[in-house]
């Protein structure tokens, strides 16, 4: 969740930090803090708020010229989000400084102990226990390193931990457990993250940080050890987009790019999965067609957006394979006891590839035995490396806390494996899935059709800025796609709004069909199932009946819903396993436009976090 960034290099350690902080704000925060390392001391300087208030304060009180320091974002967790519990904090002697990612769950125990050796705390904050603890470690005569290493190994929980020291002005020491971060490689300079994104400006060459490893950067050198001390093995990546790609290149929001550099990342997702014979492939695959073979069931674990990509992902596996499909919410999925073993395969979906819910879900089916392929869009990130097959989605960054392109993208890559299991257990011929394939291929084209008409579910989405709720209704696969369209709207508009299974509105949800209540209903094609569409046309009846407002997402063509809308907002033709990709995008112009109408930050909505490393 948190930002985190550091620096060992040529460049004014400051200027580095804080333009990394900038790009990290993406991922939601509640206040902001720096340090550097100059002239055998420690300069700090955090505020409460966003990163703005601190560059204010940095203005009016600056820094001194270095080139080693660190930064932070926080989203608050122990104690208020105030000046006191910003990070970095420091040591008593203000020669430690630390900044974290995460939760030290046994903090309490720990700072009880401190406390009681006469350690006198500042903040309210788990994160300050580890600035007393390091300090006391190096006193005791520990290199910083080595100091790291003895901490870790008595905290509990996820982490990530970044120190510098007034006496080491080259260096900073950083440490993983459970928590996103990675290491920018640069020319005589060097670059600590939780995001690619903050060091992308200064080089696209990365070097991953493994589960429980310390990482010690200066301007010339990484070394990276696990917490025990042992040396291990690099795994260096290239990161494939540039600076450019984060920023809004004219857009008032990043949500609003990323909606329109939808039908490029689909595009990207389907680029270089069909080989020379036709053959459908993954990006690893680190399990053999026998085991897939063998796989009797497929659970899909996933959070938020995510989960409902899992959704759609349900109808196509098990129409294309007849495996069955189950999809669970990842924060649930461990604390039930499920019923996994080595013929289940998992598909863990996760943009960032850190959430945390989905890592401990993954991490306890993989202990039952179960085989794991992770859907994800980040190059080196947890959830990829802890499975036994990667999809990545290529979709690119995404900045906006509310998913956009992330979504789509999934959708494809779910539909690819469905696809790709099909092909190894021969339920699907080729000629099929390579008609399927054309289909998919077709989508990017569809996307940009329905990018072109969204003026008027613009100005819908003004005109009903005012309403308190609106209601969303879908059959098959579009039941996900209005648990998603409400999930949007909730988002950014802070608004009540409910998706529901269009068959279950008779047994209760109709009573909340009010006149002048806005219902948006997701259409099926009549040429694919035409009985969900007759059922759907049903619904529709019966809600304009009881005075909603009906506003349809319906096919280029489907004529049958007209009667009984008050508004149509049309997609083009697709097979009905696929609409999702196109029935989800005006949902998503409408809860964008509609935040923007009722004045609030679409980019960031409050509360909320892009990479949610917490359980």
């Amino acid at each position: 969740m948190c930002g985190i960034v550091g620096y060992a290099g040529h460049q004014q350690a400051l200027d580095v930090v804080v333009e990394g902080l900038r790009r990290l704000e993406y991922r939601g925060y509640d206040s902001a803090g720096v340090a550097v390392v100059a002239d055998g001391a420690l300069a700090s300087a955090k505020r409460a708020g966003k990163l703005a208030n601190l560059e204010k304060s940095l203005e009016l009180q600056p820094l001194p010229s270095a080139g080693t320091g660190l930064g932070h974002t926080r989203w608050a967790t122990h104690g208020a989000p105030t000046d006191h519990n910003a990070h970095p904090h420091l040591d008593e002697s203000g020669r430690v400084a630390v900044i974290h990612n995460g939760i030290i769950e046994n903090f309490a125990r720990l700072r009880a102990e401190l406390e009681q050796s006469g350690v006198r705390f500042v903040s309210e904050t788990d994160t300050e226990v580890v600035a007393h603890l390091l300090a006391a470690e190096v006193a005791a005569g520990s290199e910083l390193a080595e100091a790291m290493r003895r901490v870790c190994l008595r905290l509990d929980g996820a982490f990530t931990l970044l120190a510098v020291h007034a006496d080491i002005p080259d260096r900073v020491v950083a440490a993983r457990r459970n928590s996103p971060l990675v290491v920018g490689l640069g020319d005589g300079e060097n670059f600590l993250a939780s995001d690619v994104s903050a060091f992308i400006a200064h080089t696209r060459e990365a070097l991953e940080v493994g589960e429980s490893q310390i990482v010690e950067i200066t301007a010339g050198d990484v070394k990276l050890t696990d917490f025990h001390g042992a040396t291990v093995e690099e795994r260096r990546f290239h990161v494939d987009w540039d600076a450019s790609a984060a920023e809004k290149d004219g857009y008032d929001y990043f949500m609003l790019k990323e909606i329109a550099e939808q039908p490029k990342a689909v595009a990207n997702t389907l680029l270089g999965r069909i080989g020379p014979e036709g053959l459908l492939s993954l990006d690893e695959m680190r399990l053999s067609d026998e085991e897939l073979r063998e796989v009797d069931k497929v659970v899909v674990i996933a959070c938020g957006t995510a989960y409902h990509a899992g959704l759609v992902a349900k109808y196509a596996i098990e129409h294309w394979t007849r495996i069955p499909c189950e999809v669970e919410l990842a924060s649930e999925f461990r604390y039930r006891d499920p019923v996994v073993g080595r013929e289940t395969l998992v598909v863990a979906v996760s943009q960032s590839g850190e959430t945390m819910d989905t890592l401990m879900a993954l991490r306890y089916a993989r202990e039952q035995g179960a085989k794991v392929l992770a859907i994800c869009n980040t190059n080196g990130a947890t959830i990829p490396r802890e499975s036994d097959a990667v999809l990545y989605t290529h979709a690119g960054p995404e900045v906006a806390v509310a998913s956009t392109k992330a979504f789509l993208t999934q959708l494809i890559a779910c539909f690819l494996v469905g696809l790709y299991l099909g092909q190894v257990r021969g339920t699907k011929w080729g000629d099929e899935i390579r008609a399927v394939v054309r289909d998919l291929s077709d989508l990017p084209s569809k996307v940009d059709q329905v990018l072109e008409t969204m003026e008027p579910v613009r100005e819908l989405a003004r005109n009903l800025a005012s309403s308190t709720s609106v209601l969303f209704l879908g059959r098959h696969v579009g039941f996900p796609v209005a648990l998603e369209g409400a999930l949007k709207l909730k988002e950014l508009a802070y608004m009540h709004a409910e998706g529901f299974a269009a068959g279950e509105l008779k047994h209760g949800p109709i009573a909340l069909i009010e006149d002048g209540v806005p219902v948006i209903i997701v259409v099926p094609s009549p040429k694919g199932r035409s009985v969900l569409h007759d059922k759907i046309v049903s619904n529709i009846q019966e809600i304009r009946a009881r005075g909603a407002r009906t506003i349809v997402i319906a096919e280029q063509g489907d004529e049958d819903v007209v009667p009984y809308a008050d508004h149509v907002v049309r997609v083009p033709e697709c097979p009905v396993l696929l609409q999702p990709v196109v029935s989800t995008v005006p949902l998503q112009v409408f809860a964008c436009e509609m935040a923007s109408a009722r004045g609030f930050d679409v980019d960031q909505p409050r509360n909320l976090a892009k990479s949610v490393t917490v359980e």
